[in-house]
């Protein structure tokens, strides 16, 4: 095998994958560097990688969408979800193309900026583990919250609304012990493609809940609140506490570089494809969900949406439940990321003889990296594996048992670690790698310029919105 750092160039048997010529006139364009063959070491097809992507976007905060569209009626609503939709896969197109700049499927955002900013890699690190390890947490609180309410709605649904189940169905500590039996087994899987099963599982709680709000709109239940006016356009003050939720709804860049590491021929064409396809379907998916809840609710609406049907119908509590399964199996995708950002925090020298080996291997020809039997690279040790997963876990176990509500540092972790792996680092590495490539067109420097400067005006105004929200005692924007 012969491979170069940043082009790669591969010969092999019956496996190889020829790269479509448009990809590789295109990566040779923005990257400088002609590339002849798709990396064949990746198991993960792109159906995988899709529903992987787009179970780590979408989650409960889908169900705030009608009232962000109520905040500023429908028109404007659409604008500003697609305009979000388009500026996270704008970022994630960035971090694609920076990947191919890292050694031999090693992509992460520690391997990028020790391409860029070395001194700086071990704070992108922290920061990215921070906001991964409050989000799962959070998922852990939804579930300890929610489930007894399901268990007590199927509970009368199915006997009498009389009947109470017992005591400890309706004790969420209970419930949240019971879910981390299937979350710590998932938690410790290594690759991300391991997790694509539960992500299909996921994807059908996402479907169940579009036909929920679908059919309530031209079916209404019985017990239903009235609807209230419905406007195209109608700008209120909440728009401004609504408007994050959009922007913030669509980050998922924390799985871009695994995804791109263990996607099967991972050319660019293909990575396209499968953020344009994770991107697009949230999209679609939050507009669905928006357009029909503000039309059943109009003005009325609420900032939980599926809180707004009568829970005494089982159709709607199973859609509860599939809010559970769904913020469930979006756990361990937190988990992964968070586990290796920790590892190059407490061992970042690791990656950089990783990237001088790759670098000897360039001038050489001779040396290949070490792999296990199905091509991938090894990463952390088994050892290491265990102690931050185990780490990850029990202390997020504890705090959301022990917690009921972290949506104070939740809202200021998100309004910094969100913006940053989303839009501030995509367009501050793609601009440190190409701003003095003749290759790079202007027009890609100057966008990914404006990417970051945009990730950085939406931190300040979140962040500001934050502490006067804290001040005055008002909900965060997170």
């Amino acid at each position: 095998m012969v491979q170069t750092y940043g082009t790669v160039t591969q010969q092999q048997s019956h496996l190889d994958h020829e790269v479509d010529p448009s990809v590789a006139d295109e990566s040779s364009t923005l990257l400088g560097g002609p590339v002849t063959k798709a990396l064949p070491d990746g198991h993960a097809t792109i159906f995988s990688s899709i529903s992987n992507l787009l179970n780590t976007i979408v989650g409960s905060g889908m169900l705030t969408f009608p009232l962000a569209f109520a905040s500023a009626g429908i028109v404007p609503g659409m604008l500003t979800c697609v305009f979000s939709g388009a500026v996270a896969s704008f970022g994630l197109y960035l971090l694609s193309l920076c990947a191919t700049k890292t050694s031999h499927r090693r992509a992460s955002f520690h391997a990028v900026s020790q391409l860029t900013f070395p001194g700086a890699a071990i704070f992108f690190d922290a920061a990215i583990a921070v906001k991964c390890f409050g989000v799962s947490i959070s998922y852990l609180i939804i579930i300890k919250a929610l489930m007894p309410n399901v268990v007590a709605s199927i509970f009368h649904d199915l006997t009498s609304p009389d009947t109470n189940p017992p005591d400890w169905a309706l004790n969420g500590r209970v419930w949240l012990m019971l879910f981390m039996l299937i979350l710590a087994p998932l938690s410790f899987l290594r690759h991300l493609n391991n997790l694509r099963h539960t992500s299909y599982i996921a994807l059908f709680s996402i479907a169940y809940l579009i036909i929920i709000v679908i059919t309530c709109y031209f079916w209404p239940l019985k017990g239903m609140p009235s609807s209230g006016e419905v406007r195209w356009i109608h700008f209120t003050p909440g728009f401004v506490s609504t408007f994050p939720v959009q922007v913030f709804a669509f980050t998922c860049s924390q799985n871009l570089f695994p995804i791109y590491n263990e996607l099967k021929s991972n050319t660019q064409g293909r990575m396209n494809t499968i953020i344009g396809g994770s991107i697009g379907t949230a999209t679609l998916t939050y507009l669905i969900i928006a357009v029909f809840g503000y039309l059943t609710f109009g003005s009325q609406v609420e900032a939980n949406i599926i809180a707004m049907y009568p829970s005494t119908s089982l159709f709607i509590a199973i859609g509860q439940l599939a809010i559970v399964i769904l913020v469930m199996f979006s756990y361990p995708l937190q988990v992964h990321p968070c586990r290796h950002c920790l590892d190059k925090v407490f061992h970042p020298e690791h990656l950089a003889e990783a990237i001088k080996a790759t670098e000897a291997e360039a001038e050489n020809d001779e040396v290949e990296l070490g792999g296990d039997e199905h091509g991938h690279h090894q990463g952390l040790s088994p050892f290491k594996h265990f102690v931050f997963t185990t780490c990850i876990v029990a202390t997020g176990f504890l705090t959301a048992y022990f917690v009921n509500d972290l949506q104070l540092v939740l809202s200021f972790v998100g309004a910094t670690g969100s913006t940053s792996i989303s839009f501030i680092l995509p367009g501050l590495f793609f601009w440190k790698l190409t701003k003095n490539d003749p290759n790079t067109s202007k027009t890609m420097n100057w966008s990914a310029l404006a990417l970051m400067i945009y990730g950085m005006c939406v931190c300040v105004f979140c962040l500001s919105f934050n502490v006067y929200g804290l001040f005055q005692g008002k909900p965060t924007a997170h």
